[in-house]
């Protein structure tokens, strides 16, 4: 599996590009900003994406979903505790000056333990909430997608709507720190890091 790391808005948004180099098929992570750019990339590589999945449902990181579903006319998947905050993305969007053209359609609520495939890849969804009710990370081999629930030394934010700090560092430690240390983690915002490396350097989990 290619994994691209696109950084978009002004927020610097990780969104992720998985590629299936086998059968040219793809998804996007958190698609949140600059959604010519993204429809661009996936049609300058000449891939089939097959769907969006969000990790959680921020302005951040689903901003400008919509207009990459409706482009290429995929499916789109959260959980369905993001449900209300997707609701209110245009309310979310004002507070921060950002404009919301559009709200996405979800196809489908994905849960805890349920797998998700594309091409020959198949990923598993774990719910971590703490960071937002319906906030989901998703592990594709040994690479784990955490959205803003971890990042390289800290924590994701549990002051926005809904947040838990408890809440948060239960999925933390008995979700994500159950992985084997050389797993990658790919956050929501700010560099890779590995399980490993934050169980025994990030200041809130030592």
């Amino acid at each position: 599996m290619h994994i691209e790391t696109i950084v978009v808005g002004a927020f610097a948004t990780n969104c992720y590009l998985l590629i299936d180099s086998q059968t040219s098929q793809a998804v996007l992570i958190d698609p949140g900003a600059e959604a010519d750019r993204l429809i661009k990339k996936v049609e300058d590589k000449q891939i089939k994406l097959q769907y969006i999945v969000n990790t959680h449902c921020h302005i951040d990181h689903a901003g400008e979903v919509a207009q990459v579903q409706k482009h290429f006319n995929v499916p789109f998947y959260i959980h369905e505790e993001e449900a209300p905050l997707l609701k209110i993305l245009r309310d979310q969007g004002r507070m921060f000056g950002v404009v919301v053209k559009d709200i996405p359609t979800v196809t489908a609520y994905v849960k805890d333990d349920e797998l998700l495939e594309f091409g020959k890849m198949k990923g598993r969804v774990l719910h971590t909430p703490g960071h937002s009710p319906g906030g989901i990370s998703i592990c594709f081999d040994t690479h784990l997608f955490v959205g803003d629930c971890l990042f390289m030394d800290s924590i994701g934010r549990t002051d926005l709507y809904h947040g838990d700090y408890n809440q948060l560092m239960h999925s933390i430690k008995n979700k994500l720190l159950t992985f084997d240390d050389s797993v990658n983690v790919y956050p929501g915002h700010g560099p890779r890091t590995t399980i490993g490396r934050e169980k025994t350097l990030n200041p809130f989990l030592i």
